[in-house]
């Protein structure tokens, strides 16, 4: 999902500041909202695992580039699930820019175009998770239909945003609705994939119920909403 340099540029990247800026706002929002059902050293150990995750999932899981970007196992919902929003967005920021500095330079003048990328997905999800999976279920209890619902919706809202950035950089020639189109086709096998490394990880997850009241996990992967 990283966008290649170049493909957004110029004035056209205010736009990426002011979506990075409201993706930031809304994330200042939902850390006080968790800060109302965790401690903060809860919160800022969660974010620290996110971030320490996100580096991993970017950096040693397999990726490749495909069209106008590059496939990665992002695994947005598994963090979402075991560690909460907040800090799931607090590690994709963080580990997107530690990444950029570190290991991939030349991605970060694309650094406000990637995040709005996987925050706004991430969001997605969260509004899902609140609504639209069973009531009364705590993470660890949920089926497969439930995780790929969530996995789905946000690879789904990840390759949404990727094709806008590439349309809105770089117009809709034959090109890029071919470039867009392979990285699309190439991002259904993660799509298939991330459930089940979901589910994996909820099940290893439920059978470490001394884990219930622990600072490391939200509370919601052992507790029904």
């Amino acid at each position: 999902m990283h966008i290649e340099p170049g493909v957004v540029h110029g004035a056209k990247m205010v736009l990426a500041y002011g979506t990075a800026a409201g993706a930031a706002g809304y994330s200042a929002k939902l850390i006080a909202e968790d800060l109302k059902n965790h401690p903060a050293a809860s919160l800022v150990v969660r974010s620290v695992a996110a971030t320490v995750a996100v580096l991993v999932f970017f950096e040693l899981l397999p990726h490749f580039p495909v069209g106008i970007s590059e496939v990665h196992f992002i695994l947005g919902t598994t963090l979402l699930l075991i560690l909460g929003v907040a800090p799931a967005a607090v590690g994709l920021a963080a580990g997107l820019g530690i990444q950029g500095m570190f290991f991939a330079p030349t991605d970060l003048p694309m650094y406000f175009v990637n995040l709005t990328t996987v925050l706004v997905p991430l969001f997605g999800i969260h509004a899902i998770a609140r609504k639209a999976l069973p009531k009364g279920v705590a993470f660890v209890d949920l089926k497969y239909a439930d995780v790929l619902k969530l996995s789905a919706a946000y690879q789904g809202g990840v390759v949404a945003w990727v094709a806008f950035w590439a349309f809105y950089g770089q117009g809709a020639g034959v090109d890029t609705m071919a470039s867009v189109a392979s990285f699309g086709l190439a991002y259904m096998m993660v799509i298939l994939i991330e459930p089940l490394i979901d589910l994996a990880v909820l099940a290893g997850a439920k059978s470490l119920k001394d884990m219930k009241d622990s600072p490391l996990v939200t509370r919601r992967l052992y507790n029904p909403a």
